[in-house]
């Protein structure tokens, strides 16, 4: 029969092995600055705003990393190719954000208002990646606050001028 021991530490071993791998995969930090960004303009609703176009994969891992705080007529629109569930965190953030998940047509599935970022070693060794409830499209980072500044619902329709 196995000792408490034993059986402790091969588990002890998996979770370090695991940590080390997951720490191991997140891109350097020199990488994720170098990502540049392609500029466009959509409206939500009534509101225009000055985006920072996330089409690809290095960009959308980038986000809006080590960005300082934008003005509420600037944000991020995240582009994919087909609408599925997409999730983003807050990995090395300097602000709070809104984030507005969008579907094909341009409308909101999901908002999340006033997500915190990530900033002290344990909060980003655990950093929760925040999950629709609905497949979408388009993601549209925003400062926190604006959601609630601009009464952004539902029921709010994003159109694309230029991405």
């Amino acid at each position: 029969m196995a000792t408490r021991t034993q059986i402790l530490i091969p588990i002890i071993l998996a979770a370090v092995i695991i940590g080390i791998a997951g720490v191991l995969s997140i891109p350097s930090d020199s990488k994720l600055e170098s990502v540049k960004f392609p500029t466009g303009t959509v409206k939500i609703d009534n509101v225009p705003l000055q985006v920072q176009i996330a089409d690809t994969e290095p960009r959308r891992v980038r986000g809006l990393m080590f960005q300082d705080q934008l003005p509420y007529n600037q944000g991020m629109i995240f582009v994919f190719e087909k609408s599925d569930l997409y999730s983003l965190w807050m990995l090395n953030m300097k602000f709070p954000l809104d984030m507005i998940w969008f579907d094909q047509d341009g409308y909101v599935v999901h908002i999340e208002k006033d997500i915190q970022p990530c900033k002290t070693a344990l909060e980003t060794m655990t950093c929760q990646s925040i999950v629709p409830d609905a497949k979408a499209l388009y993601i549209i980072e925003v400062t926190s606050g604006f959601v609630d500044k601009y009464n952004i619902t539902k029921d709010s329709k994003l159109t694309v001028i230029s991405i």
